[in-house]
């Protein structure tokens, strides 16, 4: 849902479908608040169409074949350790149990990406079961409060970028 929304904001063309995903391209940095008129960051946002366990498959590829170091990728992703709503960035460290983050460092040879985490809460439950129909679930929140979760982590990223120095 973030990256959809980054889609719209930032008017990406595609998508193309490549390295096991769908692959947006385009140029953004004057609609971002903050951004330098004229110096527009090129990007690229793939959306892996593998099973998310799997998502490295797709990660891994693309990110060779657009030449980034690791330092450049950021991983957009679900986090069930944080309350609905937080929105929380984390560069390398432990995986947390999250098979689709275990896949995507295997893939790209380390953890020393930067993650934007998104607080989709936790069921009361620990049974996998459960926790997995959770997390793949309709969110229980209101549709305002769900605009407003991708809203802070759709800003989150746009910062990272602004914060990040262009490639050399």
């Amino acid at each position: 849902m973030v990256a959809d929304a980054l889609v719209r904001r930032w008017s990406l063309s595609g998508p193309k479908d490549r390295f096991r995903g769908r692959l947006y391209e385009g140029r953004v940095g004057e609609g971002l608040a903050g951004g330098e008129a004229g110096r527009p960051l090129r990007v690229a946002l793939l959306c892996p169409t593998t099973y998310m366990n799997d998502a490295g498959r797709s990660v891994g590829p693309a990110r060779g074949a657009l030449r980034l170091p690791l330092e450049r990728v950021l991983v957009v992703h679900d986090e069930i350790d944080l309350g609905f709503g937080e929105v929380r960035v984390r560069v390398g460290g432990g995986l947390a149990g999250h098979n689709g983050l275990k896949s995507v460092a295997r893939e790209l040879g380390g953890t020393g990406f930067t993650r934007v985490r998104v607080g989709v809460g936790r069921p009361d439950s620990t049974d996998p079961e459960i926790v997995s129909a959770y997390v793949l679930g309709r969110f229980r929140e209101s549709d305002g409060e769900v605009a407003g979760l991708i809203d802070s982590a759709c800003a989150e990223v746009e910062r990272l970028l602004l914060a990040s120095p262009a490639p050399a």
